[in-house]
This record gives structure tokens, C-alpha cells and sequence, in this order.
């Protein structure tokens, strides 16, 4: 099997578990959470997007990876990342704190699908070896990043009424 191959098919299984994970534990306690703390828990983790900026730093991803895709994927991390913390941050002011948390979640969506999108036009799976030691952001990380995203904006669009109070998720 080719390397374009198994990066193909860990793109598509990375998303897999996660979903199953999501689904057993995370999305039946982030629905019975009040709606501010359960962004704040989706915000804490895209905080550490940050770390995206590893895609242009030499010796980690290889010389072969195109910089059109590792630029765009580096910056749009570290944005996504700071814009988290500033959610974070401002959480005690609260117009301020919905503003980073649908800023930072339209940003980091736009980041991935972007990323999708450069990596199907450079033919990244056939580069997938250039990605270096950051072959796995893509493979773990990215699934959870935009499920978690899609749960961002629902849990933004449906109203506050709808969330159970944590005794009722016990009867249901």
C-alpha cells in the first residue's frame, strides 16, 4: 500500500474514534452544561492550537512540504489559538467572550477546510512524509479540532432554554 494511500485512509479513520468518543462521553456532558461553560471547555482546547505554528519550523516537517500549505496551515492555527485564549480571557465580559468564541471557531473552521482544500491540490497525501513528526496533527488532532467546532456552533445557535439542567440528563 502507498504512503498517499494510508494517509488517506488515516485522514478518513481519524475521525472515527473521536466521533465515537464525542458521542459516548463529551457531547452528553457538553449539552447538560450551561452554555457559557460548555464553551469554555470546547475554547480551552482550540487554546492550544498554537502549537500549529511546529508546520513551519525546519528540521520538524520536511523541506519538501509545500510552504503554500504549511504557511496557511501554521497561521491559521496560531490564530484560532490566540483567538481561543482571548475567549478565555475575556470570559468575564461577556459580549467580548461570544465575540472570540464565534471568531475563533469561523477562523478554525475555515482554517481546516482550507488545509482540506490546499492538501487535495498539492497532492499532500503523496508528500504525506514531509509532514514529519507533524503527521499526526492531521491524523488525531485536526478530527477532534472540527468536530469540536461543529459542536461550537451548534451549541451557539440553539438556545439557552433547550440545554437540560444536569438533574433532568440523569432521568432522561
Amino acid at each position: 500500500m502507498s504512503p498517499a494511500i494510508i494517509f488517506q485512509i488515516h485522514l478518513v479513520l481519524g475521525y472515527v474514534p473521536w466521533l465515537l468518543c464525542f458521542s459516548a462521553y463529551v457531547w452528553p456532558k457538553l449539552k447538560t452544561m450551561d452554555r457559557l461553560e460548555a464553551q469554555r471547555a470546547i475554547a480551552t482546547l482550540h487554546s492550544f492550537r498554537f502549537f500549529g505554528l511546529v508546520f513551519i519550523v525546519p528540521g520538524v516537517v520536511g523541506p519538501g512540504l509545500p510552504s503554500g500549505f504549511a504557511t496557511f496551515a501554521a497561521y491559521g492555527d496560531f490564530a484560532t489559538g490566540i483567538l481561543a485564549m482571548l475567549a478565555l480571557l475575556t470570559v468575564r465580559t461577556r459580549p467580548l467572550f461570544w465575540l472570540f468564541v464565534f471568531t475563533y471557531n469561523l477562523v478554525g473552521a475555515a482554517d481546516i477546510i482550507i488545509d482540506y482544500y490546499h492538501g487535495n491540490q498539492l497532492d499532500l497525501p503523496a508528500l504525506a512524509g514531509q509532514l514529519g513528526a507533524t503527521y499526526a496533527i492531521p491524523i488525531i488532532y485536526v478530527p477532534v479540532l472540527m468536530i469540536t467546532h461543529f459542536a461550537a456552533f451548534y451549541l451557539l445557535a440553539r438556545p439557552q432554554s433547550k440545554a437540560l439542567v444536569p438533574s433532568q440528563a440523569t432521568i432522561a
